[in-house]
């Protein structure tokens, strides 16, 4: 099974509110971002929480989601949060996806290309590319996990990447928003106008 992660436990200091909760697509950024995942081929969606944790549950009660907490949230440290669901993932977990929990352009499309990739390229890391640049969500293989959970601690997973450069499968991505996530009231105004350009997209 390929289970994503979706790290929001953050406290959203440069947006000013908690952006998770921000209104979107008829719903919430977060609910948003599940909704998608869940319209997937992902197997089971894990968000870790910590800030506004019981906002965030009651955002999205009646989803099927897991729901891990980050004790240690104000660090602000995405790889903490990660870890935290690491050692919750069950034992038929081959793979897990990091979608940023604050990048509402993710469409269930774009993470079916992803999955479908790591099928096929027989490499373990698979990124995103647009434009040259390399965005979210990336899809590790579960190999992985002793290395996330015990080293990183000043390269988070950026440093996965360049550890293990020849196991990573690059693939285009037609949408730029696996570029955009929000940190300012001005992304936040961005990704609505993506989304109402592109109700579709």
């Amino acid at each position: 099974m390929i289970v994503a992660i979706v790290p929001a436990a953050g406290l959203s200091r440069r947006m000013g509110v908690q952006k998770q909760l921000l209104p979107f697509a008829g719903t919430t950024v977060i609910g948003h971002i599940v909704d998608e995942l869940r319209r997937s081929r992902i197997d089971e969606v894990c968000v870790v929480v910590g800030h506004e944790a019981d906002r965030l549950r009651a955002a999205l009660d009646g989803r099927s989601v897991r729901i891990v907490v980050n004790p240690d949230y104000e660090r602000g440290d995405m790889l903490a949060s990660i870890r935290c669901s690491l050692t919750e993932m069950p034992s038929t977990c081959r793979a897990i996806l990091v979608a940023l929990g604050d990048q509402p352009a993710i469409r269930a499309e774009l993470v079916n290309a992803a999955i479908d990739c790591f099928s096929t390229c027989g490499r373990g890391i698979v990124v995103p590319i647009h434009a040259g640049r390399r965005g979210h969500p990336l899809l590790i293989d579960i190999r992985y996990r002793h290395e996330i959970l015990t080293g990183l601690d000043d390269v988070g997973l950026r440093g996965l990447l360049t550890a293990h450069a020849e196991d990573v499968c690059e693939w285009p991505a037609s949408n730029d928003g696996v570029l955009s996530d929000m940190n300012y009231p001005e992304d936040y105004r961005r990704e609505l106008a993506r989304r109402l350009a592109n109700p579709q997209s």
